[in-house]
């Protein structure tokens, strides 16, 4: 069967290039994806947040039991 949603790629393409396709894909997701996830935990904490946080560890039981 050929796959017609990429017409360069033939019913005849050996299974190694299309493994090592597959795994190059993989790779590029997993960059990119890392890269996503390092702006996010990079990012500030917003301030009305931090707030919210500080009214909670005021009001925290001294146990720590919670």
């Amino acid at each position: 069967m050929t796959d017609i949603s990429n017409p360069s790629r033939s019913s005849g393409e050996p299974k190694g290039e299309r493994l090592e396709e597959a795994r190059l894909r993989q790779q590029a997701i997993g960059v990119k994806l890392r890269h996503m996830f390092d702006e996010v935990v990079n990012e500030p904490v917003p301030d009305e947040f931090l707030e919210i946080l500080r009214r909670a560890d005021k009001r925290a039981p001294e146990g720590g039991d919670a």
